[in-house]
């Protein structure tokens, strides 16, 4: 004799024996189906155990819906600002984006491709010497949308680093990082005459180290 002892929709269990469970399931609309053999119960032992797990079945899809949410939850907190930013934070982003902008569209910047391209490198691997030059300090890049960008003031007119570029760069080597360059490269500065940096270096690359110099010890100065 076979028994329903749970009608709910969402986890009916059935006890009975296999025969006639095969009959019943025949007739179930279930996505899926768990089943027990039990090798020495009674029809009452059968029913009790099919509605203990019918309760549990409930307990365990609960919890796991729980933990499903929990889990998003904590993904959209992840992404999320914990705080939106502030005005402030929000101009500062603004001025930054802008001086970027203004150094990548200076229009002095080579990738690696471009630079084996006019050195003459093998271009089977066009960035593995100007990523020598950076590892070893004689030249830095901007590292921009997985690229690097390569100054080409900083490069001679064989496409290699000038000598001034290395002490330069070891100056500020705790001071700035690339971005950092960049703008110190390019902006005018008071010790050189009102000019810049990267118009300098090429022909007059003491004074540049020079300028740098005064920069650091104005740093520290506060």
């Amino acid at each position: 004799m076979s028994r329903a002892t749970d009608q709910r929709p969402a986890v009916s269990a059935l006890a009975g024996s296999p025969k006639a469970l095969r009959k019943r399931l025949s007739h179930q609309q279930a996505e899926q189906v768990v089943a027990v053999a039990l090798a020495d119960a009674s029809p009452g032992e059968a029913d009790a155990i099919a509605a203990t797990f019918a309760s549990v079945a409930e307990l365990v899809k609960s919890l796991m819906g729980r933990q499903q949410q929990h889990t998003l939850e904590s993904i959209v907190e992840a992404l999320v600002p914990k705080a939106p930013p502030t005005p402030n934070a929000l101009k500062e982003a603004a001025m930054l984006a802008q001086a970027r902008t203004a150094v990548l569209e200076s229009g002095d910047w080579l990738t690696a491709a471009q630079i084996a391209g006019l050195a003459g490198f093998s271009l089977s691997n066009p960035s593995a010497q100007p990523n020598k030059w950076k590892r070893e300090g004689a030249i830095f890049a901007l590292r921009h949308h997985g690229v690097d960008y390569f100054p080409a003031y900083g490069l001679d007119a064989a496409y290699r680093p000038l000598k001034a570029m290395a002490p330069v760069l070891a100056r500020f080597a705790q001071a700035k990082d690339s971005w950092g360059l960049a703008y110190w490269f390019m902006s005018a500065n008071s010790f050189l005459g009102g000019k810049r940096p990267l118009d300098v270096i090429s022909r007059a690359p003491e004074q540049v180290l020079a300028a740098a110099d005064d920069e650091l010890q104005g740093v520290a100065h506060g």
